[in-house]
C-alpha cells in the first residue's frame, strides 16, 4: 500500500465512453481514487451506488469521485447506466494504476489463494499527494467515510 505523504501516481486510463482521464486534469480538486473488484458484485455496487448518492455532496466540497476496476470500458458503460453512477469509472485492464497504487494483492477466499484487487481508497489533495490511505475498506460505509475525510 503506498503511504500518505508521497505523490500520487499518474494514470491515463479510458472511461465508461472510452475517453481518457489523467490525474492531472484533477489538480486544484481533491480526488477520492477508489479501487475495487469487479462492476456488479454486490459489495461493489453498494460502494458505488453510496459514492452516486452522495456524488452532489462532494461536487460541493470541491471534489471528485473516480472508480478503478480492471472491468473493460463496456462493462463500466453498463454498471454505470444500470444504477446511474454520476461518477467516473475507470477501466485498467493492464493493471497500471491497480499496481501503482499497490492494490493488486494476494487474497484467500474460500481456501484459495489468488490475486486481486484489495479495496482500497485514496483520498489525494489539489497538488496531487496522497492526503490519507484507506485499507481494506468496507463497500457500504465508505462514501460516507469519504465525505467525513474532506472535512
Amino acid at each position: 500500500m503506498l503511504e500518505a505523504g508521497i505523490k500520487a501516481p499518474g494514470f491515463n486510463l479510458p472511461d465508461k465512453n472510452g475517453e481518457f482521464h489523467t490525474l492531472e486534469e484533477f489538480r486544484g480538486k481533491k480526488v477520492i481514487l477508489y479501487f475495487y473488484s469487479r462492476d456488479n458484485t454486490s459489495g461493489c455496487t453498494k460502494q458505488a451506488c453510496g459514492f452516486g448518492e452522495l456524488y452532489p455532496q462532494f461536487i460541493e466540497k470541491n471534489a471528485v469521485v473516480i472508480g478503478v476496476s480492471k472491468d473493460s470500458v463496456a462493462s463500466h458503460l453498463k454498471f454505470s447506466e444500470k444504477y446511474d453512477l454520476p461518477f467516473i469509472l475507470l477501466a485498467d485492464t493492464e493493471l497500471e494504476a491497480i499496481k501503482a497504487y499497490d492494490v493488486w494483492q494476494e487474497k484467500k477466499m474460500y481456501g484459495k489463494t489468488s490475486m486481486g484487487v484489495v479495496r482500497t481508497t485514496y483520498l489525494i489533495d489539489e497538488e496531487g499527494n496522497i492526503e490519507k490511505v484507506f485499507k481494506k475498506v468496507k463497500a457500504a460505509d465508505n462514501p460516507e467515510q469519504m465525505l467525513k475525510a474532506l472535512d
